[in-house]
């Protein structure tokens, strides 16, 4: 039996709310210095939320798998005050 190898580019953004205390927060951190941790977990949540999406579109399509993936993270409006974070991938079928 032959195998078949089908390819789709598959893309998942995330783009979330502000939020006052986070903003505050590191807004203060950019003054003194530091990493705000707070941020940092915001981050990280939204990363993982954004390759959950890629996972599951990629599924929603039949693939086995997705290779290539590329993850950025971009600040958004007049004052970076909102940040986007955008995953792309080759969704990947060998039925």
């Amino acid at each position: 039996m032959k195998s078949r190898t089908t390819t789709v580019i598959v893309v998942a953004d995330v783009t979330p709310g502000r939020h006052i205390g986070k903003d505050i927060a590191g807004g203060l951190r950019d003054m003194v210095g530091g990493r705000s941790k707070s941020w940092e977990n915001t981050l990280e949540e939204n990363q993982r939320l954004a390759l959950d999406e890629l996972v599951d579109e990629a599924k929603s399509l039949g693939a086995d798998a997705v290779v290539a993936v590329e993850l950025v993270d971009e600040s958004l409006g007049a004052q970076g005050g909102m940040m986007n974070v955008k995953v792309s991938g080759t969704a990947v079928s060998t039925r």
